[in-house]
């Protein structure tokens, strides 16, 4: 695998890292032991410094999974804030309705059921912030969406666009080569974005960052 980082420098960062939170530690060590991705977490903490910088009142995440970073999210959010989050998988809702109900955050997060790609057509509100961290192959058509359902001002947080490191790979294993060039060419058009100013942090596993300035 590519390393996005250098060995010693990922330890030395990591170090800082603990997570003391028991509910967070068992859903990274199921997570982990099951195989389901979540935010490393690195990529996390920076989210939740973007949360509290900037208190945005409707959040909209777009994977939920098994509701780890919904969790983070939502627990730093404003008495007024909410958080909508979407996913498809009939066995990552069960596990997400799960968390969700052991952090006592159900009246903070409306987790709703099915396919972005569907759902987000017919959303009308906008949003202050939108976190993005679902199928590769969809970013693109996720991502259009998200730039119409996204207020001026606010933030877009995309999580996997260095993709392992394989995106700046000579070589890459043939099991990553479509999910690669997914993401190399949706990096591209993030990127070239005009109504954002982009960057692409070499945080966990590559995060961009848009603000959406038009």
């Amino acid at each position: 695998m590519a390393k996005i980082l250098n060995t010693s420098q990922e330890k030395y960062l990591n170090s800082f890292i603990s997570t003391k939170d028991s509910l967070l530690k068992n859903i990274e060590e199921f997570a982990e032991k099951n195989r389901i991705p979540i935010l490393v977490p690195s990529s996390a903490n920076l989210l939740e410094q973007f949360i509290i910088m900037m208190k945005p009142k409707r959040v909209l995440e777009i994977g939920t999974a098994i509701g780890y970073s919904s969790i983070r999210i939502a627990r730093l959010l404003g008495k007024q804030s909410i958080l909508h989050t979407i996913e498809k998988s009939t066995d990552n809702i069960l596990l997400a309705k799960e968390n969700i109900a052991k952090a006592s955050l159900q009246n903070k997060i409306k987790l709703i059921e099915g396919d972005a790609l569907r759902i987000m057509p017919q959303m009308k509100k906008k949003y202050d912030f939108i976190f993005l961290d679902a199928d590769k192959e969809d970013y693109k058509r996720l991502f259009d969406y998200s730039m119409l359902l996204l207020k001026k001002d606010g933030v877009i947080f995309i999580d996997n666009l260095l993709w392992h490191g394989y995106v700046a790979a000579k070589n890459v294993p043939q099991k990553y080569k479509s999910s690669t060039k997914h993401i190399k060419d949706f990096n591209r058009i993030f990127m070239m974005q005009p109504s954002l100013r982009s960057v692409i942090l070499p945080v966990g596993d590559g995060v961009g960052i848009g603000v959406k300035v038009i």
